[in-house]
């Protein structure tokens, strides 16, 4: 874990420094007991934990005590406007803290929430965390990771496979698992100079280990993908090799092209592209990239050459929209390798926070009158 900024040196140079200054003033002319609501204006699934743990951990190390109350427990839908959190302490205490602990919250919870809709989009698929290459650093790595298992375990709740680990060790606890999963980048293909050198050289390596093959290196995405499981067939009809599509937007998969691409839908998934689509979900279906066709048209095959246990991982932009349009067009993944529960318009991650109540009295700021506490809140 990233250590984080217990000290209050540390904290008020992170800090806006208005916050600073409102921490010296009340020590000066008189402290208070107050009451913060925290929330975000779209909905969200509730991601709390991280800025609990460090708003206690502060609270020790201050002595002090806040009390914490949760309106929405972890993993727990919440609404647009609504309060997830209420926060009670010393002002002075609590003043400078707004910052860092909005910081630790409403990005969480967007992603949480993210991640929760992918995985019901996609029930039957186990999902792979790939996001940590796109952080800005380890602390959003850590956030990050910690969503995508929120988020996880509110759709298992709902029957979702979920995640089932990430990419890194780190963070892989977040999980359940004791390390990352992952088997080859591209860059391994590159220096073996085949896909299927690459494949010999991992399990040479790693004899114990499955294998995941990428195979859209140089284009032959289904020439590859036979070949190392002719050369490993053992392990493919053991169900202990995957082959991973992760061709670019620029191109189409081996073999297909606009007019192929809809021939594989409509031999799998012909009323998939009978209703009104956009553009993106067109190109989702029938485009260029790992599109539905070419998931299709990967196990078909798998399939007739007698690989039938040969899974199939697809990466390449899952986020919310693609991964529902799979589960329309049926796309037979068995892994989905995804970053993109990472949030995409970063304001909408912006999480607030108000005091409503100075020494028990209810106190807002005109237009936020939604957040003090009433009947079935607090």
């Amino acid at each position: 874990m990233i250590p984080a900024p217990l000290r209050d040196a540390d904290i008020a140079a992170r800090t806006d420094t208005y916050f600073n200054r409102t921490r010296a003033i009340a020590e000066k002319f008189g402290d208070a007991r107050v009451t913060y609501a925290i929330f975000l204006r779209r909905p969200v699934v509730s991601a709390p934990v991280l800025m609990v743990e460090w708003l206690q951990a502060v609270a020790r190390e201050r002595g002090q005590e806040f009390e914490i109350e949760l309106l929405h427990p972890e993993g727990e839908w919440v609404g647009a406007g609504e309060p997830l959190v209420y926060v009670t302490g010393s002002f002075a205490a609590l003043s400078d803290l707004e910052t860092l602990a909005l910081q630790k919250i409403g990005a969480a919870c967007v992603a949480a929430h993210n991640a929760f809709q992918m995985c019901m989009a996609l029930p039957r698929a186990a999902f792979l965390a790939m996001d940590a290459r796109h952080c800005a650093g380890a602390e959003m790595q850590e956030i990050m990771a910690y969503a995508a298992a929120v988020g996880s375990r509110a759709a298992q709740k709902e029957g979702a496979k979920g995640f089932t680990g990430n990419a890194n060790d780190w963070t892989a606890h977040y999980f359940g698992a004791p390390v990352g999963y992952g088997t080859m980048p591209h860059a391994l293909i590159g220096y073996a100079g085949s896909t299927l050198r690459a494949a010999e050289m991992f399990v040479e390596r790693f004899p114990h280990d499955d294998l995941t093959v990428l195979v859209d290196y140089f284009g032959r995405e289904v020439t590859d993908a036979l070949e190392v499981c002719r050369r490993f067939r053992d392990m493919a009809q053991a169900g202990r090799l995957a082959v991973r599509l992760d061709t670019h937007g620029g191109r189409f998969l081996e073999g297909l092209d606009p007019q192929e691409s809809y021939a594989v839908l409509e031999r799998h998934a012909p009323t998939a592209l009978r209703r009104y689509r956009s553009q993106s979900e067109l190109r989702y279906l029938i485009g260029t990239g790992v599109s539905a066709a070419a998931i299709w048209r990967m196990r078909e095959a798998l399939d007739q050459a007698g690989f039938g246990a040969v899974r199939i991982v697809a990466s390449s932009g899952f986020g919310m929209e693609k991964c529902s349009v799979m589960a329309d067009a049926g796309a037979p993944i068995d892994v989905v390798g995804t970053g993109s529960f990472i949030p995409e318009i970063w304001s909408e991650t912006y999480a607030t926070a108000d005091i409503i109540a100075y020494d028990g009295t209810p106190r807002v700021k005109i237009g936020r009158e939604f957040l003090l506490r009433g009947p079935g809140r607090g």
